[in-house]
Parts: structure tokens; C-alpha cells; sequence
């Protein structure tokens, strides 16, 4: 499956003190690194939303195109004592670096994500700090939103067709929930979020994924006092197994 196949990403690194950026020119020759600087966007004129939530993704727009500033923030227990500190364990295994490269790698296979600009490691003695700015996708409403909203409108063949392309890539997805499948108004699926993703062979991991996932409509459907028709479920699963065979490398 070639056709997605349009743009070969770059990855350029830039530093500053011990801050070290990558970006890719191919989408952002004027790039600068202010952009991971929310205050600085907001005076400017440029910041033009946050993502609800932790708060921790700023929407913003420069020369006309838009994009998603995401700040790396820890959830559960951890996020009352490390806030958005992390182990240190070098740049290349920063999590924004790794989702930077993760995300490049989909790209370069021709998969339906957001496009992404930049990543920024910011150590700080034996702790980090990072950052991510992706291509903000236009007119798109993620699958919760979408079940609230019009869940008639949900091609759910699609929706485990679109899976299986990543799954045959060996991608292991960390979160696959259904705030991180995104819905456009041609009716294409994208997935997001690659934050601890990974590339493996496969395995029972993908069940798993699935089965978060379904957790996750589930919990969606009960805050929306709505039952979940398994039917819809059996159709994804319809064209999970029936997706694109996995013949292309990851």
C-alpha cells in the first residue's frame, strides 16, 4: 500500500544550551524555536486555542497553516509529584524524540496521522522536560465527539480497517482510546497521540489494543447514559480482519 507515500519527512537537529530541537524542514522552513513557548504565541497573535483536558495542548497558527503544541505531562498518581518531569535518559530516548521518529516512520509508510513538525528535549540535571508540535488536521472530530455528537456517522468497517494498516506495521499503539481516532469531513480515520508507542512483531498485544479501545467507547457510551450496540463492535472487527493484508515493512 504505496499511495500515502507523498512526502519523505526530514530531520533536522538545532540546540540550544543543553535544548536540543529536531524539525523537519520539508514542512517548516521557517520554523523557530519559539513556537514550543506558549506565552510567546499568545503575544504574537498567534495561539489560537487549548484542547481540553490536562491542558497541556495549545493550538496555534503561523502563515496560515495551523498546528498542536502538546507539553509531555504525566497522568495517574505521578502527576501530583513530577507534574511534566521525566528520568533523563538521554535525547534519543526522550519521549519526545521518540515520538518524533515513531511518527516520521507512519509517515514514510504512508499511515493517516497528523503530520510532525518539531520535538524539544530539555534536560535539567537528572530530569527532562519535552515538548511536540504536529500539523493540526482541519475540520476533524475525534470518535468520542463524534459518538456524542452523530453516532450514526461512524463507519465502524472503517474504523477497524484503518486499525489494521497500523497493527500490520507493527505499530503498538500505548493509548489507543477514543479521544486518539480523529474524523474527518472526507471520512477518513487518523490516530494520534504516539506517545510510548513502539514498533513490534506481532503478538497478543494487539488484541489488547483493541480491548483498551473498546474500554474506552464503552466508558464514552456510559457518561453519555447510551447503550453501545455490540453489532457496531462486530463490524470493526469485520474490518479489522478484513483490512489490508500485512504485507507492508515497518
Amino acid at each position: 500500500m504505496n499511495e500515502g507515500r507523498t512526502h519523505e519527512p526530514l530531520e533536522h537537529k538545532i540546540q540550544d544550551g543543553r535544548c536540543r530541537m529536531l524539525y523537519d524542514p520539508s514542512l517548516v522552513g521557517n520554523f523557530d524555536p519559539r513556537w514550543f513557548d506558549p506565552e510567546y504565541l499568545r503575544q504574537v497573535g498567534a495561539l489560537r486555542g487549548q484542547a481540553r483536558g490536562r491542558g497541556n495542548t495549545y493550538f496555534f497558527e503561523v502563515s496560515a497553516a495551523g498546528y498542536a503544541l502538546r507539553h509531555y505531562r504525566r497522568g495517574g498518581l505521578a502527576a501530583a509529584v513530577m507534574q511534566d518531569r521525566y528520568l533523563d535518559l538521554g535525547e534519543a530516548r526522550s519521549r519526545p524524540f521518540r515520538e518524533f521518529r515513531v511518527i516520521q516512520r507512519l509517515q514514510r509508510l504512508g499511515l493517516p496521522v497528523a503530520p510532525v513538525v518539531a520535538a524539544r528535549y530539555a534536560p535539567s540535571g537528572l530530569l527532562s522536560r519535552g515538548d511536540l508540535i504536529t500539523q493540526r488536521l482541519p475540520g476533524v472530530s475525534t470518535l468520542a465527539e463524534t459518538l456524542e455528537r452523530s453516532p450514526d456517522a461512524i463507519d465502524w468497517l472503517h474504523v477497524g480497517e484503518t486499525l489494521a494498516r497500523f497493527h500490520c506495521v507493527g505499530l503498538h499503539h500505548a493509548d489507543l482510546n477514543a479521544h486518539n481516532l480523529l474524523l474527518n469531513g472526507q471520512g477518513q480515520w487518523f490516530l494520534i497521540d504516539f506517545d510510548r508507542a513502539s514498533f513490534r512483531e506481532p503478538g497478543l498485544w494487539r488484541d489488547a489494543n483493541l480491548v483498551r479501545l473498546r474500554r474506552s467507547i464503552l466508558k464514552v457510551c456510559d457518561s453519555l447514559s447510551r447503550d453501545f450496540e455490540e453489532s457496531c463492535w462486530m463490524s470493526m472487527l469485520e474490518g479489522y480482519r478484513g483490512g489490508a493484508p500485512c504485507s507492508e515493512s515497518a
